[in-house]
């Protein structure tokens, strides 16, 4: 019988400083946590927002019975990890940045973090690896698939390719 209380979690993953060692090492210190994990293909995307270096970017599926105010303290320990300095500019180089994009099916301001992210509808970077992971699942607010709304959206312009990526483990 699965285990009710735990949610299910989709976060994004992104780097653009040291990337493979960054996405890689954080890969791994979730699959410490949350083990297993489920790992979309990684993507490289030119930077938003800012001239800079192209980023990598995936999407991860766990399970977790931690509140969304913990796991956000998790994860922000793990961006301090690997580099990340709080009170950057929005848009700017990344050594990690890894965003809450859903909690179960929550909407709203929870414990801090506005759910779900609205990166999902703005960004092929965290839609497409959302739907190779969850193609049939809803978007906690429009109740469409996330393969709908790839398919209905116009990310012209948001130039993104899948990257061989060695450090991918589950």
């Amino acid at each position: 019988m699965p285990d009710v209380s735990q949610a299910q979690v989709f976060l994004s993953l992104g780097s653009n400083i040291d990337r493979e060692h960054n996405i890689s090492s954080g890969l791994d210190a979730l699959k410490r946590a949350f083990s297993p994990l489920s790992i979309s293909p990684v993507y490289e995307s030119e930077a938003v927002g800012f001239d800079g270096d192209a980023f990598y970017n995936l999407v991860v599926g766990l399970k977790t019975a931690l509140s969304v105010g913990e796991l956000a303290a998790c994860l922000k320990e793990i961006e301090k990890e690997h580099g990340r300095v709080r009170g950057e500019k929005k848009f700017s180089s990344r050594t990690l940045d890894i965003d809450i994009l859903t909690y179960n099916d929550c909407v709203g301001e929870i414990e801090g973090v506005q759910l779900p992210r609205d990166e999902i509808l703005k960004h092929a970077f965290v839609l497409k690896p959302l739907v190779d992971l969850a193609p049939d699942a809803m978007h906690p607010q429009t109740r469409a698939s996330y393969r709908a709304l790839l398919d209905a959206a116009d990310f012209s312009g948001q130039n993104l390719w899948v990257v061989p990526f060695g450090g991918k483990k589950q």
